[in-house]
């Protein structure tokens, strides 16, 4: 069978349970980051299910398993394929998790919800948004009027600093780390092989990227979240963490580690992992608020950052 048709088998199965088709998102980089990849173990019973740009993490267990992420609406199809590919039913996820609620990470649960019947969780922030269809004037990347929308959802399970969530033996703990999004979540559990048990994070997004005339430190129209998202990349950095999983899946070369993982290493197992990527984040931070504050040094380049 070819591919086209396995991604055509997988968009019948999850749109089955839905009364529209959520529709597709177009953006600069929604093909590249839409690419499909046969997803891969990352370790234990941790799983990447998404797709080349957009990182989808599966937790497995025999009662159940748990959804972090859903990409573009477009996605969705993709990562039901995915977790079949595996051997696993979407019909068996039971949660489904977020990071943050922008249509290129929260795109898709509304279709991957209908098609599990799985409780969604987030923030109380990426609720709202989840459930509105549309974020709000305090999200560094607010449009009065939005190109694209995250289709609704009518229920949405809130989570708060340090909450725990189960389905059987899983559980995964919810660390708000606002900044990219008020919102902002990164997620972290336990997963072992061998009886070794190792700390895995799904960081959310800690880019500094902004539309429009938003500016971090306010400059007196709008609250100064500098500090906020500051301690947010400080929190990801004190975590405990073995393995991090970042929601852009560049970010933290999830690919280039997939590709080069053998029976006998495992470069996903990086002790320092967390540090840096909070400092690569910071760094960047750091450029944006000079930036703003009118500290930019002269002949400094400025740091590019890409939207997320």
């Amino acid at each position: 069978m070819t591919m086209l048709a396995h991604v055509l088998l997988a968009l019948a199965a999850v749109a089955g349970g839905a009364q529209a088709h959520d529709a597709a998102v177009n953006c600069d980089n929604c093909a590249a980051w839409n690419k499909p990849v046969k997803p891969f173990n990352i370790y234990g019973n941790t799983w990447y299910v998404g797709v080349d740009g957009l990182s989808a993490v599966l937790l497995t267990s025999r009662r159940g398993h748990i959804l972090l992420d859903g990409g573009l609406p477009q996605s969705a199809p993709l990562i039901a394929a995915n977790i079949k590919a595996l051997g696993f039913r979407i019909e068996d996820v039971k949660l489904i998790l977020n990071s943050h609620a922008h249509w290129d990470h929260a795109g898709g649960i509304a279709a991957l919800q209908r098609a599990s019947g799985a409780t969604v969780a987030a923030s109380a922030s990426g609720a709202r948004v989840l459930q509105s269809g549309t974020n709000g004037a305090d999200d560094p990347q607010f449009q009065a009027d939005p190109v694209v929308h995250v289709a609704r959802l009518d229920k949405v399970k809130l989570v708060g600093e340090g909450d725990t969530l189960t389905v059987g033996p899983l559980a995964v703990t919810a660390h708000m780390t606002p900044g990219h999004t008020p919102g902002g979540t990164t997620w972290t559990w336990t997963s072992c092989e061998e009886r070794r048990c190792l700390n895995v994070v799904y960081a959310d997004s800690l880019n500094p990227y902004a539309s429009g005339d938003f500016n971090y430190t306010g400059k007196g129209k709008t609250p100064d979240i500098s500090a906020s998202f500051a301690a947010s990349i400080a929190k990801v950095a004190a975590l405990p963490c073995d393995i991090v999983i970042s929601d852009h899946p560049d970010v933290t070369d999830v690919m280039e580690k997939a590709a080069a993982r053998t029976a006998a290493s495992n470069p996903f197992i990086d002790a320092n992992g967390c540090r840096a990527y909070a400092a690569e984040a910071g760094a960047k931070l750091d450029a944006r608020l000079a930036r703003e504050r009118g500290q930019m040094q002269p002949g400094a380049a400025p740091v590019v950052t890409d939207a997320d």
